[in-house]
């Protein structure tokens, strides 16, 4: 079961992600973008953390409520919306439980990634953040390693596409060739919530789900 600490643990181990990452968010994002994924990626979590420390979410999904609507109030562009929605949503989903299982988890992050595409209007193959979210979730059910796994597949498999949403698809065919900036940053999320479970590679046990 997942607890309230598993979560907040998860969030905090993704800002540092985002910490860790945020130059090269943002170089990825200089070519096919505005050049502020990272910074504002930074910015939002950092918000987080803070607002994390100051409050005492008491359930799973107060955290990740918590922590979206920090992202929407802080992060600039699209970046706030979209995040905030996955986690928004993906708390609403888990409810007013005090745990929760891994596999209410992944069905309440499919809810999450669900929120965003509506959002966007993007569907797998777009360029988005989506083409990492979406077969992470599938990969849920084997476990967070896979998960992780299949994120950061997504992500690098964004490189010899055309942009269809968001900023970058402005740029037509001079968008192929670059790895997407918001399913890097997503991957991110992903693979820290691996390392929170303690699953490292796509080898690790079953989580359960």
């Amino acid at each position: 079961m997942l607890d309230v600490d598993f979560f907040r643990r998860w969030i905090g181990t993704a800002a540092a992600s985002v910490e860790r990452e945020a130059d090269r968010l943002t170089e990825l994002d200089s070519a096919i973008g505005d050049a502020d994924h990272g910074s504002n990626l930074q910015r939002g979590f950092r918000a987080v953390t803070a607002e994390l420390q100051k409050a005492a979410p008491e359930t799973p999904g107060a955290v990740l409520i918590l922590a979206g609507r920090q992202l929407i109030s802080t992060v600039g562009g699209a970046s706030g919306p979209l995040y905030g929605t996955l986690l928004r949503r993906t708390g609403k989903a888990l409810g007013d439980s005090a745990e929760v299982t891994p596999a209410r988890l992944a069905e309440a992050l499919g809810e999450g990634v669900a929120a965003v595409a509506q959002l966007g209007g993007a569907k797998a193959g777009d360029k988005t953040m989506i083409d990492a979210l979406e077969p992470a979730v599938a990969a849920l059910g084997t476990s967070y390693a896979a998960a992780a796994a299949a994120a950061e597949e997504g992500a690098v498999a964004t490189v010899p596409l055309q942009a269809r949403k968001g900023r970058a698809s402005y740029l037509g065919e001079r968008s192929i060739g670059h790895q997407d900036p918001g399913a890097t940053s997503s991957a991110l999320l992903i693979a820290a919530l691996a390392e929170t479970a303690g699953e490292g590679s796509a080898d690790a046990d079953s989580a359960g789900a």
